[in-house]
């Protein structure tokens, strides 16, 4: 199976934006790109699919509202940027996919929820009502008051709990990477892009790790975690770099590449 095929065979999609994806170089967040994201999401669902975002950004947003990032190490202000932005990035995504014809709706989750099984069920129900009412489900972790009992940590596990949560066909994960690659291509000219992976565990043995981006929680590692989790379901991942305009469009299409994890491996 190929990234197109996986897409074209998937009715039922959840895509994760990474907060690199979001913020411009300066830390606030790019606006351009949400609209234009919101564009292809639109054309997907005309298509026939049913989409949930899983959008990271809450933080970045929050810079964004203040003009400043101050306090870096400071938790309960890193949580008071996310209830600030919060607010502003649901506004934003709201406003990119109303242009478009589609509604939003906010859905904020925590490890716990995902645990209990009277929660998970309410979160599923509402889940596939929001998208059954053609409303784009819009989800995040629950920043603000998520201490570290109750912490997923990164929206790239978080996607995957959700596409199980949902039974979804496919998980499409976009960050500031083109894939996994077999080392670091910022310092190994000879590193090369895995573009299909059959084993995880065997991946984990031929690969080097790279670290945590700027402005996400999440690095190489999380990803892998996500896939695990999301193809032990029978749920193949796709792993891309968001960056561009019509980043969405390109992979269905053949232009982007990235790494396909196949599911049940």
């Amino acid at each position: 199976m190929t990234i197109v095929e996986a897409i074209a065979a998937a009715r039922k999609i959840v895509i994760k934006i990474g907060s690199s994806t979001l913020a411009k170089p300066d830390g606030t967040i790019n606006r351009a790109f949400m609209l234009d994201f919101a564009s292809q999401c639109a054309a997907m669902s005309r298509a026939g699919r049913q989409l949930a975002l899983v959008s990271s950004g809450a933080q970045v947003a929050g810079i964004s509202t203040l003009h400043r990032w101050a306090r870096k190490t400071d938790m309960n202000y890193r949580q008071a940027l996310c209830a600030i932005g919060q607010v502003e990035l649901m506004n934003e995504w709201s406003g990119a996919f109303r242009l478009c014809g589609l509604h939003t709706g906010q859905l904020l989750f925590t490890k716990e929820d995902f645990e209990d099984g009277k929660r998970a069920l309410n979160m599923r129900n509402t889940l596939f009502t929001l998208i059954d009412e053609g409303v784009i489900p819009v989800i995040n972790e629950n920043d603000s008051v998520a201490c570290d009992e109750i912490r997923i940590g990164d929206n790239d596990n978080l996607s995957a709990l959700t596409a199980i949560l949902w039974n979804a066909d496919l998980l499409i994960l976009f960050s500031d990477i083109d894939g996994i690659y077999t080392n670091n291509p910022k310092t190994d000219p000879a590193a090369r892009l895995i573009e299909t992976v059959e084993s995880i565990a065997e991946l984990r043995e031929g690969i080097t790790m790279g670290g945590v981006n700027g402005f996400g929680a999440g690095g190489v590692e999380t990803k892998i975690e996500a896939a695990e989790k999301t193809c032990a379901y029978g749920i193949p991942v796709i792993l891309a770099n968001g960056a561009n305009l019509a980043a969405l469009d390109s992979l269905a299409s053949g232009r982007l590449r990235g790494t396909l994890f196949l599911a049940g491996k």
